[in-house]
């Protein structure tokens, strides 16, 4: 029987989390997961030998990195000996010379090692930086590291899903050396292929990650002795990659993360909230980036009406923000193994009303190891709820994947048939049929201005620790899926006016979905509202040319005159792209610093290069036929965007997918 993780209790109709009934006489297709050493060859070998076994695994202590309130603050969670004095040291200069230490907030954890060394968990927060900017910071007494700022105006995050670090771990948790033994390969595994991932993603500019949840495997119930300590070495694996000292992380709490204090402690997260807490990691959290408000729900927490008030309050605080995105951990637009059951879907219903009352742009999920993307979906603020026995589906939906043959698979076997004469099987099948929700789609397309409805993206496996099967009645809310059972990751561009998302497999490279862009239309009052802030600001001397580089300063005043240009006849296109410059000019400015001097040649270079080096890697990517859709509308659809687009002097990119 395939194992599935737990899930949540039915949000309008349950309080607890619950473990799916099995069928002894079910058996589905052995999960698949990604091997290191197959992959990678000696390079993997030596890195577990000399790094990892020698070292990493055994270092509670490692760094992590999460975003701050907004782009001006960075925050840091560490584990630290308590018999260790804890520092962290920032500055501009790469041997902080000119360091500044900041206040730390340390509590004691109860973990302790085999050595019997006792942990704090240590958290701190950096404010005041200043935009495209690198910093340098040490903690304790570890290497110095650093990390560089970004362009709020024009800014790139990934989205990545399920690192959940030592699932391939086959074994059950018992008191053995064998299992420890086994977790430990499993983390290394895993943690590797997690960190060539990371390299990739960071590899072509990236601000920050956005992580749907189970950042690890073992929860402290299924832990050996229900231990809380049990699940160290897979949070060490997580941090072990170098990228992490560099590049923040935003996580969100998975089933595997949530009945274990130790996430609270690794996690230094913004804003976090009462509301939404399961009384062991914390609550729903936010952060802003620019003008996009992420809003990140910890909906292992089964009290909706909390979620709800969550969203509702934050988006009233953060009303400035264009552009607002959520992020779960549960699947409950996916297209895999757990995206039909009857937990999830009502979940799906008890929260969506709420998304589309306060104008989410895109929700951002896990949980299912598959990718898959939705067509933009709309209830109308609809309330639903779904009736099923949740151990009825369990039930029918062991014996509709029921797999026989051998090796793994990456789409279910569909065994039951729509012509049976079993009421149970038929009522089954309605059931699956009811929650396609064809009734919600709005917009299919992949280049969309001003939806009516969501996005919806699941992410896949971003280490390849395990992988779930597709379900193989397609829902009706699909636009796009994908498994071949290879790690993946999401890069999302970000400006005032566009949202575009393109995703990728770690092995090659190549994409796994055509490109989707939101667009979001300005007019010339949002345009002349962005000058007159611009205008205010130079009155009051809050800005003043001669505290930027030449270069970022002309950069300004261009998109300014353009934007004095905009006429009745200005194409809406053309508007989009002025208030989009406008904005990345002004959050773009560069300051003059006394040890660096300004090189305005230099300023111009570095932003050409990033913005080359996105380009060649749209560019490179396998342009093939698409798993789902209509091939004439996309064809149509590319012959629009480049007319339309290419009116306002903007490049067009498109990438396909590659197949095996």
């Amino acid at each position: 029987m395939k194992k599935r993780n737990q899930i949540i209790a039915a949000f309008l109709a349950a309080t607890m989390i619950i473990t799916p009934a099995t069928s002894i006489f079910a058996k589905a297709a052995k999960d698949g997961n990604s091997s290191a050493e197959s992959s990678y060859g000696e390079s993997f070998t030596s890195w577990r030998t000399n790094e990892w076994e020698n070292k990493l695994s055994k270092d509670w202590t490692t760094v992590s990195m999460t975003p701050g309130v907004n782009e001006s603050t960075m925050n840091f969670a560490w584990y630290s000996k308590t018999t260790d004095t804890v520092s962290l040291t920032y500055g501009l200069k790469a041997d902080l010379s000119d360091g500044k230490t900041v206040q730390i907030a340390t509590k004691g954890t109860g973990q302790k090692d085999k050595d019997g060394n006792e942990y704090n968990s240590s958290k701190a927060t950096i404010s005041g930086l200043a935009a495209q900017t690198t910093y340098y910071y040490k903690v304790d007494d570890k290497e110095i590291k650093s990390f560089k700022t970004g362009n709020t105006g024009k800014f790139r995050f990934a989205f990545v899903g399920d690192p959940q670090i030592g699932s391939s771990n086959e074994l059950k948790g018992a008191d053995t050396e064998a299992f420890y033994n086994a977790q430990s390969n499993a983390v290394a595994n895993d943690s590797y292929n997690w960190s060539q991932t990371l390299k990739k993603i960071q590899s072509v500019g990236t601000d920050f990650i956005v992580s749907a949840g189970d950042q690890i495997q073992t929860t402290k119930k299924k832990a050996p002795g229900k231990s809380s300590t049990t699940s160290e070495i897979e949070y060490a694996g997580y941090l072990s990659p170098d990228t992490l000292a560099s590049l923040p992380v935003a996580t969100t709490v998975g089933n595997h993360d949530a009945d274990n204090a130790n996430y609270q402690y690794h996690f230094n997260v913004p804003n976090l909230s009462n509301l939404g807490d399961n009384k062991k990691v914390g609550g729903d959290y936010y952060f802003t980036y620019g003008d996009v408000l992420f809003m990140m729900l910890n909906t292992q927490d089964t009290n909706s009406a909390e979620h709800i008030q969550f969203i509702k309050e934050t988006v009233a605080e953060n009303a400035d923000c264009k552009w607002k995105v959520v992020t779960l951990h549960q699947d409950i637009y996916g297209s895999a193994e757990h995206s039909n059951e009857p937990e999830i879907v009502n979940l799906r219903y008890a929260l969506t009303p709420t998304f589309e009352k306060y104008g989410v742009d895109a929700v951002l999920t896990g949980h299912d190891h598959a990718y898959s993307r939705s067509k933009f979906l709309s209830g109308n603020q609809t309330e639903k709820t779904v009736t099923y026995n949740g151990d009825e589906f369990d039930e029918m939906l062991d014996k509709d994947i029921d797999y026989t043959g051998e090796g793994t698979l990456t789409v279910a076997p569909g065994n039951i048939k729509v012509d049976t004469t079993d009421e149970s099987e038929k009522t089954y099948l309605s059931y699956l049929t009811s929650v396609m929700d064809a009734d919600r789609i709005t917009e299919t397309g992949e280049y969309v201005v001003d939806p009516k409805g969501i996005l919806y993206l699941t992410a896949s496996s971003s280490s390849g620790s395990k992988y779930y099967d597709l379900v193989s009645r397609q829902q009706s809310y699909i636009a796009s899926r994908w498994q071949e059972d290879v790690p993946t990751y999401s890069l999302i561009d970000v400006t005032e006016t566009t949202m575009t998302i393109n995703t990728y497999r770690t092995d090659n490279d190549s994409a796994i979905d055509n490109t989707v862009t939101i667009v979001k239309s300005a007019d010339k009052s949002a345009v002349d509202a962005k000058l007159a802030q611009i205008n205010k600001e130079l009155t009051d001397n809050t800005l003043v040319e001669k505290d930027y580089t030449t270069g970022s300063w002309k950069a300004l005043k261009d998109a300014m005159d353009a934007a004095n240009r905009i006429s009745p006849e200005t194409e809406q296109a053309q508007i989009n792209k002025i208030l989009e410059n406008l904005t990345t000019a002004r959050n773009g400015l560069v300051k003059v610093t006394a040890q660096e001097p300004p090189k305005a040649s230099e300023q111009s270079t570095e932003k050409i290069s990033e913005s080359e080096k996105a380009s060649e890697k749209s560019n490179n990517k396998s342009v093939s036929k698409v798993k789902t859709g209509d091939e004439s509308q996309a064809l149509l659809w590319t012959i629009v965007c480049v007319i339309g687009l290419g009116a306002a002097g903007t490049a067009v990119v498109f990438a396909g997918k590659e197949r095996k």
